[in-house]
């Protein structure tokens, strides 16, 4: 199942960012101790690891089905026997039938919405939580050794402990708890596959590492070798996890709310990134249309969830308040309205869980009942205050603004003081909301699924049963005039809903691999000659070399006759060793330290000589960099050229250099600063 190689997952160029999209933690010379954030324990028998176990399960025998599948097809196609074709045809009837069982059983895992809930007994209406993307193990050992030794020229087994550090934080966020801290587990490999892909992951090839994920609503497995896949795929799940976080806090208070409205703002900042970055994606969880529609859920919850806050914190019975009341009902039942446009979309329709389509339908008949609810409640219960009596003429013109449409008849002044034209405006809203009350709960009957959530259908019955009462209440025996139609509600919000982007930079990393050197030199895409041992004896002028810059030091100049270019040290080497110990991340100061405290016998030095790098920069140019952690956003890791091959895995701008300037920042908060910067650290020796 690889993907074609003009077809794969890539993280697109974006203007829009931002110093917090970075990993704000650079490589330094002192050892890291490794990740402190651990999953969970696969084994612990609680509802959330059966459910994950399940689809598990299940991710794999669909799987398996899949192949059998294709073997069948392609056996059907090359055969001419008919016989053959025959027993062949009947084979993928029987795949196929298994497929469909096994989807239909996915299916109704993955929109298992309880399991994600609140204990809380309060009744609330559920939220729609999003399954985490299932992975399966991936071993990086050979791949990173083999590259080791091929490209940086040294020996693998010094890093075995770095391999397995990386391989046990992959392991460990396959399995993340449903808090902050699987949150920063997620965060932190995302944050650290930065750095893996400037160490191991050269533009034109691969390092031979298959990455298999599976999609999160149908268990279809996608398999790649592009880390971009990799990213996108953890990405997806921090959105995901804050989608479970969001639907289980307990929304009877006001923080409660405040956590579940910060929890789906933050996912569908996920989602939104994930669709704004990332393009080709092998999985229809992360096309297009997918993400857009999950982000327009995402929004739909979180003004659901301002909603019941608004109904928490209004402490005023009046007509205002009501009024208000019904209009934030009515927005919530209008972004649930383009959720369910959105579901309905060509591509959309065969791919969502119907219970989820169901369930979107059911929200926004409920709230358009509950906004003519309030509103017949503000026009039968509530009389106008004193101040508003005052302002009888503001009233109106609030009021006026209350409809979308100005209904026929009494102007609507008049209908404010007239008690009876009241009684009759609010029993025709409360004839709405009944309707609207009775087609949420025929959509929920329809679903097999909705139908097991008796917290749903206590909300359904409750609110149904509420606005029943009261319209009996304003019923009378010599009503004869038949009901006029309730003119429709504007909908209005008193608080935005935003989408909260991913902030890197809240989780900070230090690259596991630092140990092959500073990235802006030791990276994939630079190429440098085989480690050379220079053997130096100081003479009557000295060594006959100039020195410049940190981490590695570098050759500037090197005086022709001297001792150093006797002895085969060329310019623009960099320094690596000097009598065996290790330099790549010394100091300026710190290496000439060493080099005059050499013996008589002189000073071994271990140099290399950049020939090239893919981002075609010059030796008298070369670059500190910090790159972001948004790798669609970060340019070329030692900056752009003339010349450039286009032919890369990641779609890649060139950036104007800024004149005047001896730091620049770049597009995706990349900064680099160059070595003419720190040119009072060069000096002759």
């Amino acid at each position: 199942m690889e993907e074609p190689a003009t077809r794969q997952f890539e993280m697109s160029l974006s203007d829009g960012a931002s110093d917090d999209d970075m990993p704000l933690t650079l490589p330094t010379e002192d050892s890291h101790s490794g990740s402190i954030r651990k999953g969970c324990d696969p084994f612990a028998q609680t509802q959330r690891s059966k459910l994950q176990h399940r689809r598990a399960r299940i991710n794999q025998q669909i799987n398996k089905e899949m192949r059998m599948r294709a073997g069948a097809e392609n056996l059907f196609r090359a055969t001419t026997n008919n016989k053959v074709k025959e027993t062949v045809a009947l084979e993928l009837s029987f795949v196929n039938s298994n497929l469909q069982l096994l989807k239909e059983e996915l299916e109704e895992l993955n929109s298992n919405m309880e399991v994600y809930q609140t204990d809380s007994e309060a009744i609330n209406v559920p939220m729609i939580p999003l399954g985490l993307k299932e992975t399966k193990e991936v071993d990086f050992t050979v791949s990173i050794q083999d590259f080791i030794c091929e490209h940086y020229g040294e020996d693998s087994s010094l890093y075995d402990e770095e391999i397995k550090e990386l391989m046990e934080l992959r392991q460990a966020m396959r399995t993340p708890s449903r808090n902050q801290a699987g949150l920063e587990l997620l965060m932190e490999y995302y944050n650290q596959m930065y750095y893996l892909d400037q160490r191991f992951f050269p533009l034109h090839r691969n390092l031979g590492v298959h990455f298999h994920w599976y999609d999160s609503l149908t268990g279809v497995p996608s398999c790649q070798r592009t880390l971009a896949f990799e990213k996108g795929s953890v990405l997806f799940n921090i959105g995901a996890l804050y989608t479970q976080i969001g639907a289980r806090q307990d929304r009877s208070a006001t923080a409660g709310i405040d956590k579940a409205i910060d929890a789906f703002q933050r996912a569908a900042g996920a989602f939104n990134y994930l669709k704004e970055n990332f393009s080709n994606a092998p999985s229809l969880d992360m096309s297009s249309p997918s993400l857009c529609m999950l982000v327009r859920l995402m929004v739909a919850q979180v003004q659901e969830c301002v909603f019941e806050r608004v109904t928490l914190t209004t402490q005023d019975t009046n007509f205002t308040s009501q009024l208000c009341l019904a209009q934030e009902a009515a927005r919530v039942s209008d972004v649930y309205l383009l959720v369910q446009q959105t579901m309905t979309q060509p591509l959309m329709k065969d791919y969502v869980p119907f219970s989820w389509a169901s369930m979107v339908q059911v929200k926004s008949e409920h709230f358009r009942a509950l906004s003519h609810y309030y509103a017949a409640v503000a026009h039968c219960d509530h009389t106008l205050s004193a101040e508003e009596e005052e302002g009888g003429e503001e009233a109106g013109k609030a009021f006026l603004q209350f409809y979308i449409n100005v209904p026929a008849g009494p102007q609507l002044s008049q209908v404010l003081r007239d008690p009876e034209k009241r009684r009759k405006l609010g029993k025709a809203h409360l004839r709405r909301a009944v309707i609207r009350h009775e087609e949420a709960m025929r959509v929920h009957g329809l679903c097999k699924i909705l139908r097991k959530m008796d917290i749903l259908q206590d909300v359904l019955s409750l609110t149904h049963k509420r606005s029943l009462d009261k319209y009996s209440e304003l019923d009378r025996e010599d009503d004869f005039d038949e009901t006029a139609e309730a003119p429709e509600i504007q909908s209005h919000t008193h608080q935005k809903t935003d989408i909260t982007p991913p902030n890197f930079s809240t989780v900070q990393v230090t690259d596991i691999f630092q140990k092959l050197g500073p990235l802006s030199v030791f990276c994939a895409r630079a190429r440098w000659g085989p480690i050379r041992v220079i053997c130096l004896q100081r003479g009557e002028g000295g060594l006959g070399l100039t020195l410049r810059g940190d981490s590695p030091v570098l050759v500037a100049g090197v005086v022709p006759g001297g001792c150093a270019a006797e002895a085969g040290l060329r310019e623009g080497d960099y320094i690596v060793a000097v009598d065996g110990q290790d330099c790549k991340w010394a100091k300026h100061g710190e290496v000439v330290n060493m080099l005059k405290t050499c013996s008589d016998r002189g000073v071994e030095l271990s140099v290399v000589t950049l020939h090239s790098h893919e981002s075609q920069v010059s030796k008298r140019a070369i670059m500190l960099s910090h790159g972001s952690d948004k790798e669609n956003t970060r340019q070329r890791l030692l900056g752009g050229g003339k010349g450039q091959s286009s032919a890369s895995l990641l779609n890649w701008n060139r950036k104007k250099k800024r004149e005047g300037s001896g730091v620049t920042k770049r597009l995706g908060s990349t900064f680099s600063l160059s070595f003419g910067s720190i040119r009072d650290a060069e000096a002759m020796y």
